[in-house]
């Protein structure tokens, strides 16, 4: 019994010997009990771990006699440096909470440290090393599956989700095998034997091309009777291939190792079985239309060939000939005459070619061609010539600009002034300037008499 403990009459929830309703009594049981367990320590195995995109952890706490339901929330799992999984013993430090709409209590761990490794998990790290070591998960003894299997036995619980989802897989890629449900308990203590039993019987029948071991996820105590040694033996001695499909992806069984090939998940090997099988469909199709376009570009030539064929044979059958011989007599008939009417336009367009060379030959076209042209020469020398002018007329305008803008007044127009001594000199430098000397400056809108000093 726990220090705090305290013993409550048993008037505690009923004061009075009243009758409470589910609600009150709850909230009763409620205070009760958190009050007591509000730092409490219990050592146990994690089972059935759950995380949630939340970030919160759910789990059970379990040891040989009961099991306890706990959370581990966002924020006291980012802290926890001890990495949960199934099998792993824990020491949990936390409260205990009442969940009053469902009447059940859980464990909120605010801290937990590991406690060794579980017992399901040492188990299975023995007898994975001693079958190792027996040479029972060699790869080189795996075998490679049958690329198109016919017959198909799959071990599995006949009423799990399991066998729903490899057969709706199977349906959805339109597999044509034969599939055949061997049942099985996938949990429990007599799943074990039952296992191994059945994939005896299935080498028995010899009527397999391809055998699947099935289940969903779970904790590592349902998956356990995939790690029983009688049913890895059994998987090894099988002489028809075996695909493990236990779990989900993260879950690794003893089966796994020693099957031929290993399946994330149900659905996983039943994409993995009809991968082949839609291949070969595949190929099949592609096979299909290539003979499909070899037929119909066959049958193209040979209509084209027919086509030419009777064409030909039209060509040469009487009733063209008789047809072409016609087609000349009609030609023959209309050439014969349209002759004198051709020979006259011939005659006719000779005639008016030598009367235009000789229009053009007359002393009074020849004039008037000479005049044309001098008239045309004149026109563009005088329009040479204003060009010319143009061109000489604007360059004096330029210069111009540009002598004034360098002259005298342009240079005052911009600030600059003209110092001059009594003779009338410019004085350039102030070297040049003696003291009482007078000189005489001009700016752009006068001039100024100085005096030196």
């Amino acid at each position: 019994m726990p220090d705090n403990l305290e013993l409550f009459p048993n008037d505690a929830l009923t004061p009075g010997g009243g009758v409470l309703s589910i609600g009150e009594f709850t909230r009763r049981l409620k205070g009760i009990v958190e009050g007591i367990f509000s730092a409490v320590s219990v050592r146990g195995e994690i089972s059935n771990l759950r995380r949630q995109t939340s970030g919160h952890v759910y789990f059970t706490l379990k040891d040989a006699d009961s099991q306890l339901a706990a959370v581990l929330f966002r924020g006291d799992a980012l802290r926890t440096r001890c990495p949960l999984r199934d099998g792993l013993q824990v020491v949990a430090t936390g409260s205990v909470s009442v969940y009053e709409p469902r009447g059940s209590y859980q464990l909120v761990v605010r801290s937990i440290e590991e406690d060794g490794v579980g017992r399901l998990q040492q188990a299975f790290e023995h007898l994975k090393q001693k079958l190792a070591a027996e040479g029972l998960f060699d790869s080189a003894a795996k075998r490679p599956l049958p690329v198109l299997p016919r017959t198909l036995g799959i071990i599995t619980s006949p009423t799990g989700a399991a066998l729903q989802d490899f057969l709706r897989i199977l349906r959805r890629r339109n597999w044509r095998g034969r599939v055949v449900v061997l049942p099985v308990r996938v949990q429990g203590a007599e799943a074990a034997p039952e296992i191994a039993a059945m994939l005896a019987s299935a080498n028995r029948m010899a009527l397999f091309d391809l055998l699947v071991l099935a289940r969903g996820g779970g904790s590592l105590e349902d998956l356990w009777p995939f790690n029983e040694e009688i049913v890895v033996r059994a998987v090894r001695a099988s002489a028809v291939p075996i695909i493990s499909a236990v779990g989900h992806e993260i879950d690794f069984t003893l089966s796994d190792f020693a099957a031929d090939v290993r399946a994330e998940t149900p659905s996983a090997a039943a994409e993995l079985i009809t991968s082949g099988f839609l291949s070969f469909a595949e190929r099949v199709d592609r096979a299909g239309a290539a003979l499909q376009s070899i037929l119909q570009h066959r049958h193209e030539i040979l209509f084209r060939r027919l086509a030419l064929l009777r064409a030909e044979l039209e060509q040469h059958s009487p009733a063209r000939r008789v047809e072409s011989i016609w087609l000349r007599l009609d030609d023959l008939r209309n050439r014969l005459q349209a002759a004198p009417q051709l020979r006259l336009g011939v005659v006719r367009h000779h005639l008016l070619a030598l009367k235009s060379r000789l229009r053009t030959c007359a002393p009074g076209e020849r004039a008037r061609m000479a005049r044309y042209q001098l008239s045309s020469l004149a026109e563009r020398l005088d329009k040479a010539i204003l060009q010319r002018s143009e061109r000489a007329a604007e360059r004096l305008a330029a210069l111009e600009h540009r002598l004034k803008s360098v002259g005298v007044e342009a240079t005052l127009r911009r600030g600059f002034t003209l110092v001059r001594d009594d003779a009338g000199k410019l004085v350039r430098s102030a070297g040049g300037v003696a003291s009482g000397k007078s000189l005489h400056i001009r700016f752009v809108d006068g001039s100024a008499e100085v005096v030196v000093k």
